[in-house]
């Protein structure tokens, strides 16, 4: 501990960070700076200023990184239709990275010889952050002290603020059991209730999500403009990244589109169920394969379905800054070339139906894939051929009296 004069805690102004901060001061005797990113959570950030500046700290780190984490790890990762194990969609993974980055970025500004987490010992949060900094600055000294001290439980902690005299206020305005973690992409809520994967959470949990019965009767159409994969205009209004994410939440979210519960596997080797509303993400995947239909060639796109398995789990597992990860980005870039046009799409208690996707790079050809006369565009009886060859190993083997039943 002797070698560690400063710290960057990453802080989130709630009770867990609040201990560690003094935790670090009396356990390292160590200076403090803390680091609270603004990815859209949509809470006010200048509480943990004040209670920051309350504890004695000088250094104090508000950074508003919504756009660049829309820009840089949302808009990429739906690129390649992302989702881990079917139904995740990574809302909690791929910010990790971004404030490993942030992190580091300011351990060199501010001269720090560690940096400090407040992710558990049983959970994929640790092993995220700690990946990322590590890749990005492998000298970095990691405090993680969910992994050293006793205070394991929230009663602990509670008595720890009374003892130290660390305020303690309820952020959401009202007490909720949940453990939750929100950004752009997504809300998420563990514990309590719901670590029994029998028990169907309150419907006054959801905060971003209408339930489908309550959505509106009349469906909401909305019309998505791509560019080379990325949604850069909703209803021929041009947008930002961040500005596409927040306008797709509000809308997706009043339609009662969004929400997930799910038992997922994490990397640590046990099972947690989550539940979880990522509204634009929802519209996000949807579109996208959607425009992808009618401009991507079929093996290409066939191809990169089977590597997005790798790629999402890549990103649940922490390693966005492996080697892997940005091998597979530059093909999946590689086939967003010519993924340009529109999508509309009609949201309706909780269902997203594509109605219509048109793009001037489309391969769909109206001519060859008519039920009407092709007027010779296409010759059926070329079929036959094709059928033949491609039957010819079959065909053989069933000679030779290969039992396939």
């Amino acid at each position: 501990m002797s070698d560690i004069n400063k710290i960057v805690l990453a802080y989130s102004g709630g009770l867990d960070t609040s201990v560690i901060a003094k935790w670090l001061q009396e356990e390292y005797n160590a200076e403090i700076v803390t680091f609270t990113a603004d990815l859209g959570q949509g809470e006010e950030l200048e509480p943990a200023r004040k209670k920051a500046e309350a504890m004695g700290i000088k250094e104090i780190f508000i950074d508003d990184l919504r756009e660049e984490f829309a820009r840089d790890f949302v808009f990429p990762m739906f690129r390649a239709n992302a989702i881990y194990e079917g139904e995740y969609y990574l809302g909690t993974s791929i910010a990790r990275p971004l404030i490993a980055k942030r992190l580091i970025e300011i351990a060199n500004e501010t001269g720090a010889d560690a940096i400090a987490h407040g992710a558990t010992g049983k959970g994929n949060d640790q092993v995220r952050f700690e990946l990322g900094a590590y890749a990005l600055s492998p000298n970095i000294q990691v405090i993680a002290p969910w992994r050293e001290w006793d205070l394991n439980s929230r009663e602990k902690l509670m008595a720890y603020c009374e003892e130290h005299n660390i305020p303690v206020e309820n952020k959401q305005g009202k007490k909720s059991p949940y453990s939750m973690d929100a950004n752009l992409l997504h809300i998420s809520y563990e514990g309590d209730l719901i670590e029994d994967p029998w028990a169907e959470p309150e419907e006054d949990m959801w905060l971003w999500t209408k339930s489908p019965e309550a959505a509106p009767d009349e469906p909401t159409y909305i019309e998505l403009t791509y560019k080379q994969g990325d949604i850069v205009a909703i209803d021929d209004k041009a947008m930002s990244p961040a500005e596409v994410m927040e306008h797709l939440n509000k809308v997706a979210g009043e339609n009662g589109i969004g929400r997930t519960d799910i038992v997922e596997n994490r990397y640590v080797g046990m099972k947690a169920r989550g539940c979880y509303e990522t509204p634009a993400g929802f519209v996000m995947l949807k579109a996208h394969r959607a425009i992808e239909s009618i401009t991507l060639d079929r093996d290409a796109a066939h191809l990169k379905d089977e590597m997005m398995p790798r790629y999402a789990e890549l990103i649940y597992n922490g390693y966005w800054w492996s080697p892997e990860r940005k091998m597979l980005q530059a093909a999946i870039d590689q086939t967003q070339e010519n993924v340009n046009g529109k999508v509309r799409l009609k949201l309706y208690k909780g269902n997203i139906i594509v109605v219509g996707r048109t793009s001037d790079e489309s391969l769909f050809d109206e001519k060859i894939a008519t039920f009407e006369d092709d007027a010779g565009s296409y010759d059926q009886k070329d079929a036959a051929g094709f059928i033949k060859l491609n039957a010819l190993r079959l065909r053989v083997a069933a000679k030779k009296g290969r039992k396939l039943l």
